[in-house]
């Protein structure tokens, strides 16, 4: 049942989403030079590794320049990339995630290898299903680029404050999980990205 829902929503979505993407895509192309599509390796259900899909919001080698962990005013954001990162526009690719059957619509937030490895205990169970690309840490953190802005050493926060959050956030759904649980999590997306 769910792997049916995300087919259609991912299908569908890409279909009525097509005149967005293709604006998005000129947009990045006439704002900097590089790739339209950012990817990076996270880790899947049962730890099985995938290549997700973003819009690029970044300089091409932002991964040289700084840390994972994206923080505040970070100078390696292109003008675009500010705006479509305020409005979560840079997150429609995994669309393609889904189709693929790498993501659910609705899950815990695939993580880096790095992270995932420092709290595996905790993974093994939360990587019992797919992750997603929306869910309760993502509204909960939709600011997360300005918290982290505001500390001395963001990657430090975000493994010691941010992400043990987002582990416990990421069990609680996984308790609360059904058909109907991801409908909520669906709207209450949509409404905050509307109020954004």
């Amino acid at each position: 049942m769910k792997r049916v829902f995300d087919v259609i929503m991912a299908a569908v979505g890409l279909l009525l989403l097509t005149p967005i993407l293709l604006l998005v895509s000129l947009l990045i192309k006439l704002d900097s030079p590089g790739p339209v599509f950012f990817t990076q390796e996270r880790m899947g259900r049962k730890f099985r590794p995938f290549r997700i899909y973003k819009f690029r919001t970044m300089v091409p080698d932002a991964p040289r320049l700084g840390g994972k962990v994206t923080a505040g005013a970070d100078p390696r954001i292109t003008r675009i990339g500010r705006y479509l990162r305020w409005m979560k526009v840079d997150e429609l690719p995994q669309l393609l995630n889904v189709l693929k059957g790498d993501m659910s619509v609705v899950g815990p937030r695939p993580e880096v290898r790095q992270y995932v490895e420092l709290f595996r205990s905790d993974y093994e169970e939360i990587l019992q299903v797919s992750p997603g690309i929306t869910d309760l840490a993502s509204m909960h953190y939709r600011h997360e680029a300005e918290l982290l802005g505001r500390s001395e050493n963001p990657e430090d926060r975000y493994v010691k404050e941010i992400l043990p959050e987002k582990i416990k956030l990421a069990k609680e759904y996984l308790h609360r999980s059904s058909f109907l649980f991801d409908i909520v999590v669906l709207l209450k997306t949509f409404v905050a990205i509307v109020k954004r």
